[in-house]
């Protein structure tokens, strides 16, 4: 399958405007209608719920369910207090990183629209360098250009807006992807695309497909775990990201060596599957992917760990998308790895069967 094919025009245009919404953890719905809208010809029906996960179905009639998911949310701030003279302090939505940012931009999210603001900091010449701070929760604070908290109000802030970074997609050095949000919204991308390609190369299934692109995994996992029960699949594949380790500070002997451009990384974990982890090697090799290896401890840390543990057990495995700088605002990807799990995807898909039960028993 070529990379062209794969990867096509119209789908990195699409990635970009998608990448480029904000649609941070329990705001999530416009991404969605995004995501709808270019999921549309692919599938016959949606599924949605009240959080706003949304599921393309292909053969939704049929009695035997396989997921392929990928979320949908990505980290956020909320307004949290607005001090006197127009400052304001934040609390995380999600696992947002504070040491990144002072001196950053931001959009507050209000009924009257976006409005800017800075996460200020205060001047190298102005520290005290025999005790200079970094960066925490407690001194970190945007600034809207007001001097008065009323002056903030009347923007239409309030406490409990959400806060976004404006940061948008680029392409380095032609074949890594940069965004803010790559985590995960490159996993609703990847799994629209095998539905795409299922279409395109007019493959019939013997089974339901549902293409999922779940809600608020960013503070839980939440969002799987509420469509899994909807779903009730007997087969889930998930993707997400995972760090690259080869860039400095990261120790390999506790995180292990996953690297952009080596392709995709099948994990090893309780919540993983074994035969279903194995049908995953297999078709890799078989079809010359290449794929990295990686060792979790007690749980992924990824919707994976949602599926496996629903409805009485479903045969769920990982497939993760090697990212530098997750958290920041300049995550990357390799484009080859995005090619890689795309097609991993959609060939073991392929090689599924009707009524696969993967019991060791068996």
């Amino acid at each position: 399958m070529t990379s062209e094919k794969t990867l096509d025009t119209e789908s990195l245009e699409f990635l970009e405007k998608y990448l480029n919404n904000a649609a941070p953890t329990g705001y999530e719905s416009e991404g969605q209608k995004l995501w709808m809208k270019y999921l549309e010809p692919y599938v016959d029906e949606f599924i949605t719920d009240t959080y706003g996960t949304a599921v393309g179905v292909i053969n939704p009639e049929a009695e035997f369910k396989v997921v392929i998911e990928g979320h949908a949310d990505e980290i956020s701030w909320y307004v949290n207090y607005i001090t006197d003279d127009g400052l304001i302090y934040v609390i995380r939505n999600g696992g947002s990183d504070h040491q990144i940012a002072a001196s950053k931009r931001v959009n507050i999210h209000t009924k009257k629209g976006i409005v800017k603001g800075v996460f200020g900091w205060p001047a190298i010449h102005t520290r005290d360098k025999e005790k200079e701070q970094s960066p925490k929760m407690n001194n970190i604070c945007i600034d809207v250009g007001c001097s008065t908290k009323e002056e903030v109000e009347n923007l239409g802030v309030h406490i409990g807006c959400v806060i976004t970074y404006p940061d948008e997609f680029f392409v380095l050095n032609e074949d890594k992807f940069v965004c803010r949000a790559l985590d995960n919204r490159i996993g609703g991308f990847m799994v629209a695309q095998v539905a795409k390609l299922l279409k395109e190369n007019k493959k019939k299934l013997p089974f339901g497909l549902y293409i999922t692109n779940s809600v608020q995994e960013e503070i839980g996992l939440r969002g799987a775990e509420m469509i899994t029960q909807r779903i009730k699949p007997n087969i889930a594949i998930v993707t997400d990201v995972t760090h690259d380790t080869t860039t400095p500070m990261i120790e390999k002997k506790t995180n292990g060596l996953t690297k952009i451009g080596d392709g995709p990384v099948i994990s090893y974990a309780p919540a993983v599957q074994n035969k279903l982890r194995e049908l995953l090697i297999e078709t890799a090799e078989e079809k010359n992917i290449p794929f990295q290896r990686m060792a979790n401890s007690r749980w992924t840390g990824t919707d994976t760990d949602a599926f496996a543990y629903s409805n009485g057990g479903v045969a769920s495995a990982l497939i993760s998308l090697p990212l530098r700088y997750m958290h920041t605002t300049v995550e990357m990807v390799h484009k080859k790895d995005v090619e890689g799990v795309i097609n991993l995807i959609y060939e073991s898909v392929l090689k599924i069967k009707e009524g696969e039960t993967f019991n060791y028993f068996e």
